[in-house]
């Protein structure tokens, strides 16, 4: 079984960075599982900017939901796997949901829509004994503001945090990128 790194931290703080330079100290074949969309012209700049960053040998999967159903079969083939970031891949999941589009959301779709990405997020966690290398797992920490004002805005958070727990209580390190410097708060 591989270890479970997880990194998080703020935006812009250094993450990808951190997790690009652990991903390469391996000196080997590295999977990069891409969870973002190009949905407008910053998000295709964002993904064309990461793109340039990863070295030709890295093998890239475009993929945010089902990953416990490849990622045990691709990793006998990899040294380590990047994942590259789950909040965009909570983010996708709960925004499949079409109840999540309309301008006023129900507290009880909010509800399903959270328990549905808990799902997802638990079957992901599920395969994690079964990778033959090491999972770096980058996260953004959305918690550490003041309270949003609307209702999606604090479930987004909300939801994210608990996302965020689950994987920490998961990983068996984690590391919390400020201001391009990394802190390792769990493992050795």
């Amino acid at each position: 079984m591989g270890k479970v790194i997880l990194i998080t931290g703020g935006a812009r703080s250094g993450k990808s960075t951190f997790a690009e330079t652990l991903a390469l100290e391996k000196q080997g074949k590295i999977l990069y599982v891409a969870t973002a969309k190009a949905i407008d012209e910053e998000m295709k700049d964002r993904i064309r900017r990461h793109q340039e960053r990863r070295p030709d040998h890295w093998d890239t999967l475009e993929q945010y939901k089902g990953l416990q159903q490849v990622l045990p079969q691709r990793s006998k083939k990899y040294c380590g796997i990047l994942l590259d970031c789950v909040t965009i891949m909570s983010t996708n999941i709960i925004f499949d949901d079409p109840a999540m589009l309309r301008e006023e959301i129900p507290f009880e779709d909010m509800l399903r829509v959270e328990e549905a990405l808990m799902e997802e997020i638990d079957a992901f966690i599920s395969c994690f004994p079964e990778l033959d290398c090491d999972l770096i797992l980058v996260t953004n920490e959305v918690g550490l503001g003041l309270v949003p004002e609307y209702p999606l805005s604090r479930f987004y958070r909300d939801a994210l945090g608990r996302v965020n727990q689950k994987l920490g209580q998961a990983a068996d390190e984690v590391w919390m990128v400020i201001s391009g410097i990394p802190v390792q708060i769990k493992g050795k």
